[in-house]
């Protein structure tokens, strides 16, 4: 799923159910400029998600 975020930034939100961040990555991935930080944000966003669940899964 990383390797996806980083080459589709926009594909690994719209895989993630997120359609309004896809659609504005989509709209950042157009730009040669904006593909950089929009997989940097695909990739945080993805990382911050999987720790949000463990955490929840030892609290509970």
């Amino acid at each position: 799923m990383i390797l996806i975020a980083v080459l589709f930034p926009a594909l690994s939100f719209l895989l993630r159910g997120k359609i309004l961040i896809a659609i504005l990555c989509f709209v950042l991935q157009i730009t040669l400029v904006g593909w950089i930080p929009c997989s940097i944000w695909a990739v945080a966003s993805l990382l911050d998600e999987r720790n949000k669940k463990r955490i929840n899964r030892f609290n509970d």
